[in-house]
């Protein structure tokens, strides 16, 4: 069962995609600059931004998850 995880996990690193996560309006917006770096930048914080509480909750629930198995 754990080299299936592994496995599963090494695969979703590989396969990773490029994703856009602006609003509508953020994108009407910056799409009318040229060279879209500032785009970039604002989408790059934006998916930073979505990321942290995702690794937070992975943090809490591996810890909660080694301390049930440490009381055991």
């Amino acid at each position: 069962m754990k080299t299936k995880t592994l496995y599963i996990s090494i695969l979703f690193l590989l396969f990773a995609i490029s994703v856009d996560a602006q609003c509508a309006m953020c994108r009407a917006v910056l799409e009318s600059e040229e060279g879209q770096q500032t785009a970039k930048g604002i989408n790059n914080g934006i998916v930073y931004l979505m990321i942290v509480p995702y690794v937070l909750i992975g943090v809490i629930g591996y810890v909660m998850y080694r301390n049930k198995k440490k009381a055991k």
